[in-house]
């Protein structure tokens, strides 16, 4: 029994993070959208790639895959230079 109290405050932690992870893709890809129709002096490969990353976590976030949303998105919100 003992082994349950190290775990639960894991668990509820996690309950609580992922509805905050879902929130923050939409403004993610909001930042990213205005980003690129503000225009960008990135090469096109790399532009390519951005647009891959945001298609690939509109996707995810969709799935309700949040945590590999958040990722591809702030991959390539680095790329194009948001903090």
């Amino acid at each position: 029994m003992k082994r349950y109290y190290k775990t639960l405050p894991l668990a509820v932690l996690l309950a609580f993070s992922l509805p905050a992870l879902s929130a923050s893709c939409p403004r993610d890809m909001k930042a990213i959208d205005d980003a690129l129709a503000a225009g960008t002096s990135i090469s096109d490969a790399e532009l390519a790639r951005v647009k891959a990353l945001r298609a690939s976590g509109e996707s995810k976030h969709k799935a309700g895959q949040h945590s590999e949303s958040v990722a591809d998105l702030h991959e390539a919100m680095k790329l194009l230079g948001i903090n």
